[in-house]
């Protein structure tokens, strides 16, 4: 997680993708209401948020932006964030399950699947996993796994190195399993259902605002860092990837429209300050 990644001057650039944030238009800033954010290799920076991302995210929320950052981190681990980190959400396992904080410090827990649905897709689930680890030699689950409910996730680059050619061969191996995949900066996430950070993203929109997102894509901004956000990256017109996107450009079929120049927590903290300047001119 802590390894250097090439400075965004030496990411490729096209009209629309992957410019620097000084082309950010000011009325596309100026009009945004909420913040979507990836949490590993976005947010934090050697496996936790800095002081400077957190300051971002608290600025963020104080001048009235919505906040939910949306992970395939697994909700075990989310937990001592949702209360701790000034968000209305945390949205976690690539969309399953959403972590609501409450008036009175609790935190309140959904899910998209109804119980049923989840215990037998878990039974499968850890079949897979089990498959994985057994038949690629060096997959390894991720330490974090204790804490899933909806996915399943194999180590890469957290505290496992896989090469390229292992890490295809655990998406294929799952996609044969009927499972939906995806590749984040640290884990391969693997799940049965419809969700994905996307789907994710418009149904809390729904749940905590009553409002459809699709009406009001240019009002939100994404950002983060990973092949598992492309789809983010294709969707919001205000995509940004944080410099060390540029790890996985080969990979992107869709890359950020724009990109910070610092990586991690500090292009986290660069993406905020662009979109808080336009209002404090106002």
């Amino acid at each position: 997680m802590s390894s250097s990644s090439p400075s965004s001057s030496l990411l490729p650039a096209s009209p629309t993708h992957l410019l620097p944030l000084d082309r950010w238009a000011a009325p596309a800033r100026s009009a945004l209401i909420g913040v979507f954010t990836d949490i590993d290799d976005t947010l934090t920076t050697d496996g936790a948020i800095t002081a400077d991302a957190l300051q971002a995210l608290g600025d963020l929320k104080a001048a009235g932006f919505a906040i939910v950052a949306i992970t395939g981190r697994p909700v075990g681990w989310s937990l001592p964030f949702v209360t701790t980190w000034p968000v209305d959400a945390i949205v976690a396992e690539n969309g399953a399950v959403a972590l609501l904080p409450t008036a009175d410090g609790r935190i309140q827990k959904r899910y998209q699947q109804d119980a049923p649905t989840r215990a037998a897709n878990f039974e499968r689930m850890q079949a897979v996993l089990a498959r994985i680890e057994r038949e690629i030699p060096g997959a390894q689950r991720a330490t974090d796994s204790a804490g899933r409910e909806t996915d399943i996730a194999i180590d890469h680059s957290e505290f496992v190195q896989l090469d390229e050619e292992t890490i295809a061969h655990v998406v294929a191996l799952m996609r044969s399993e009927g499972m939906h995949a995806t590749v984040s900066s640290i884990h391969i996430n693997g799940w049965y259902g419809d969700n994905d950070k996307l789907e994710g993203a418009r149904w809390i929109v729904r749940e905590l605002w009553g409002r459809t997102l699709d009406d009001e894509l240019d009002r939100w901004a994404y950002v983060g860092d990973s092949t598992n956000d492309q789809l983010m990256f294709r969707t919001f017109a205000s995509s940004i990837g944080v410099a060390n996107v540029a790890r996985f450009v080969p990979q992107l079929e869709h890359l950020p429209r724009y990109v910070t120049e610092g990586e991690r927590g500090v292009g986290f903290a660069e993406a905020a300050r662009a979109m808080l300047s336009v209002r404090a001119s106002r």
